[in-house]
């Protein structure tokens, strides 16, 4: 049984070369290796466990499976509406890859599997879920609303994108078709 797929967009290509901030840049075009976008902040094969991994000591050497963060934007423009802003911007968010054409990106289950044309491949880990960090970058550009930074994470619950991986490395550029291969639907429950 074939897993069901969809076709996307990539609208831009994003990427932060700096350590003081996650706000990223956009590019034509980058290449993706193993380590995630080359000289990317977020790119290497290990990263320190944080708070998002709380089973391991903080600073803990772990797989990097945040080597990407991917949205869509059509939940920027949601946001953006929910916030009372006239935009939000994919790289307000630190975003690398913004999306368009995949309905409710953010929802894409872990192991699903994005193809690009020039055969690089990222692999979803998960909902990328939303801190007062990229609301506070948004309050900067719209500084007459009150509160923009703590109401960021409300209003960009379950619309905030995806991190994910690289499986195959290779050039991924603005204006390429993503083909969205779901993984396989699994069932399960606790034995008992």
């Amino acid at each position: 049984m074939r897993a069901p797929h969809l076709t996307g967009r990539l609208v831009r290509v994003l990427l932060c070369t700096e350590q003081k901030t996650f706000v990223t840049r956009e590019l034509p075009e980058v290449r993706l290796s193993f380590e995630g976008i080359e000289g990317d902040r977020h790119a290497g094969l290990t990263r320190p466990a944080d708070v998002r991994t709380p089973w391991f000591p903080r600073g803990t050497p772990i797989r990097n499976t945040r080597q990407l963060s991917l949205v869509a934007d059509d939940e920027l423009a949601e946001v953006a509406t929910r916030l009372g802003v006239p935009q939000v911007r994919a790289e307000w968010l630190g975003a690398n890859l913004e999306l368009s054409g995949v309905p409710r990106l953010t929802h894409l289950p872990p192991g699903t599997r994005l193809f690009f044309p020039d055969e690089a491949t990222v692999v979803v880990e998960g909902e990328n879920m939303p801190c007062t960090g990229p609301g506070e970058v948004i309050a900067e550009h719209h500084p007459d609303r009150a509160g923009l930074a703590s109401r960021f994470v409300k209003a960009a619950f379950q619309r905030r994108g995806l991190v994910a991986w690289v499986e195959r490395p290779g050039p991924v550029r603005a204006g390429d078709e993503v083909r969205v291969m779901l993984p396989a639907p699994v069932t399960y429950s606790l034995p008992g």
